[in-house]
């Protein structure tokens, strides 16, 4: 396979982007989402995180979006508007190719320019042990399970909790100083 792009994600891609959380939504455990949304409920989502500030990216190999990944509020609170939360999604025929690792160091590094400080990684099942992997990779620690608190596909599902400091982390006080 050829090296992929790495690329702000724009709303000609959201149809490939919808495709791909889609098939999330019906056969994986990545998130507790039950029913896909559609394109019209994907591009109202891409365009508050985009309008927001947030980083919102795309892998691309020939132009074709097999990856998204983006970072949006991890909470409303505005104590918490120095941390944000990551998603990221691939096509599953490209998985475990190091498309994810590509995505999550850009996303990283994009939300660093912004100033965020920290970035939660909530993942759906602790059986995924590629996303696990992947965060692990890229400087997140293990924060915590939270057991059986998903029911999807005839089961309980936990989520794990991620943690990385994203530039000074925690070491300095932010620009505005509140």
């Amino acid at each position: 396979m050829t090296a992929p792009e790495i690329r702000p994600a724009t709303e000609a891609d959201l149809a490939a982007i919808t495709e791909i959380y889609e098939h999330a939504v019906r056969y994986g455990t990545a998130t507790f989402e039950l029913i896909p949304p559609d394109l019209a409920e994907m591009t109202r989502r891409f365009r508050a995180l985009v309008d927001g500030g947030f980083p919102y990216l795309v892998a691309t190999v020939d132009g074709r979006v097999i990856g998204y990944a983006y970072a949006g509020p991890y909470r409303p609170r505005p104590a918490y508007r120095f941390t944000v939360e990551n998603s990221v999604y691939l096509q599953p025929a490209i998985q475990r190719r190091g498309i994810g690792l590509h995505l999550m160091q850009r996303l990283i590094a994009e939300c660093e320019a912004r100033g965020y400080r920290q970035m939660i990684a909530v993942i759906g099942d602790s059986a995924n042990a590629g996303s696990i992997g992947v965060h692990a990779r890229t400087g997140f620690q293990m924060i915590g399970t939270h057991p059986d608190v998903g029911f999807k596909f005839g089961r309980w599902l936990d989520t794990v909790m991620m943690q990385r400091p994203l530039g000074e982390g925690s070491t300095t006080l932010p620009s505005d100083g509140a």
